[in-house]
């Protein structure tokens, strides 16, 4: 019988995990504190201690380091509901065996208990300050991004990033970066998708001057600038067949060679890519070299898209909030209001949360806040509507008859589904992809008469 420590400031979440690892089999002790767990462990002899971070009169991660410095200590799984990349590589580098982010299955709980009671020897490292913030999310996803992000960040290896649009690879990447021993050195960023294919080969390799039409100076690449640092190429999966030979031949050798140039010269460069294609796809469509995705992948990062954790939009909701009262040099504007984070919470969000940060700038320069759910509704309506769009559509000398707003083919659209469903708002609903209380909303805000619940 495993002995087991759980500390938390909350009774409730602290008596419930008490009571599943009880079932489980495992002797309990509770403590709501530091200074009571490390008195606890002075007293029985324990095997596993799971720890909230964020507690009064100290935190998880100090008594992480108290417990690091006994002698036989027990392995400690910490538990935060406001995880961070950088609480997970402090949690990490202390000698934490694992982190779990609240709300949790109390059935994940044993079973990570289970795993720090097998045999083998935990991890410790010196405890170290941590990066400022990059990515802003508590989800158990991202959870799971930080600590992959972690345990890569220190290895000399290749990272291949997955993500859609706006999803933030590029903070995972810095990320790495700043965890990585190389965090010294410099971090360049190319997007191989915005440079056409005859220019990339000079941005990423430089060129001599003379080496071709109006190259009047040599022009040192962002590999002989990323030496001993990091070289982020975004949107690899762009590139051209051509390009990925060339790209290949210096992950292999790590060897420059500018363009007109005699001389090559080595360049010492992690490099992380990231693409929101499926490689895989491009290398059976023979669009993409599998040698050079292997070279690329030595570990590959997911990165959640916004609609899988939802639950992280009213923190980001209000880390843009204070981005843009910056920007637009207000001391404060008020937060976002239930009603606003509601219509937030029920759009999918396909352009991630470069959208979300697009649609809070939008409204708060158009009311001054964040508190009025129809200005948000109507940020999402023009963000929904790229301008591209309308060269598209040809010019006619007059409108055809059929042609109506966005608000009432929106109207049309919910009467007719409501029709469908006899009136029952909750199908509807459902039929619609919305929460039922968004669509009572907008059947209140286009007169749509209510139907049936």
């Amino acid at each position: 019988m495993a002995t087991v420590v759980v500390v938390d400031d909350d009774a409730g979440i602290r008596e419930s995990a008490a009571m599943a690892l009880a079932k489980a089999g495992h002797r309990v002790h509770q403590a709501s504190d530091a200074a009571s767990a490390l008195q606890l462990l002075k007293e029985h002899r324990t095997d596993v201690v799971v720890s909230d971070i964020y507690m009064p009169g100290g935190d998880g991660l100090s008594l992480l380091q108290a417990i690091a410095e006994r002698k036989d200590p027990p392995r400690v799984i910490l538990m935060t509901a406001r995880g961070s990349i950088e609480t997970t590589a402090l949690a990490r580098r202390s000698g934490a065996f694992d982190y779990l982010a609240k709300p949790f299955d109390l059935s994940e709980l044993i079973a990570r208990v289970a795993s720090a009671l097998k045999k083998g020897e935990p991890e410790t490292a010196k405890f170290e300050p941590a990066v400022p913030s990059r990515i802003i999310g508590s989800h158990p996803l991202m959870i799971e991004m930080y600590k992959a992000i972690a345990r890569v960040a220190p290895l000399p290896i290749p990272v291949l990033i997955l993500g859609e649009s706006g999803s933030g690879k590029e903070l995972v990447a810095e990320s790495i970066h700043d965890l990585s021993p190389r965090a010294g050195g410099p971090f360049i960023a190319i997007n191989c998708g915005a440079i056409p294919d005859t220019l990339l080969e000079n941005e990423l390799f430089g060129s001599t001057r003379g080496a071709f039409t109006d190259a009047r100076q040599e022009r040192r690449g962002a590999l002989s600038r990323a030496d001993g640092g990091t070289l982020f190429l975004d949107e690899i999966g762009d590139i051209s067949p051509s390009f990925q030979v060339k790209l290949l031949r210096f992950l292999q050798d790590g060897v420059v060679t500018p363009l007109g140039a005699d001389k090559s010269h080595r360049a010492d460069v992690r490099v992380i890519a990231a693409t929101h294609r499926d490689l895989k796809s491009l290398i059976v469509g023979a669009k993409f070299r599998e040698d050079l995705y292997y070279r690329l992948a030595g570990y590959e990062i997911a990165v959640p898209p916004l609609r899988k954790r939802q639950s992280d939009i009213p923190l980001l909701a209000g880390f843009f909030l204070q981005r843009v009262a910056k920007e637009l040099a207000r001391e404060s504007i008020a937060g976002p209001s239930q009603g606003v984070l509601d219509v937030l919470s029920a759009h999918a969000w396909p352009g991630n949360v470069r959208e979300l940060e697009q649609v809070v700038r939008r409204t708060v320069i158009d009311s001054y806040s964040l508190t009025d759910p129809e200005a948000a509704a109507a940020a999402i309506r023009g963000i929904e509507v790229p301008k591209e769009r309308t060269e598209e559509i040809e010019e006619e000398d007059e409108p055809a008859d059929d042609l109506v707003s966005l608000d009432e083919a929106e109207r049309r659209h919910i009467i007719a589904v409501l029709q469908a469903t006899a009136g029952n708002q909750t199908q509807a609903a459902f039929i619609l992809g919305i929460e039922r209380k968004t669509l009572a909303r907008k059947m209140k805000r286009l007169a749509i008469p209510a139907g049936k619940n």
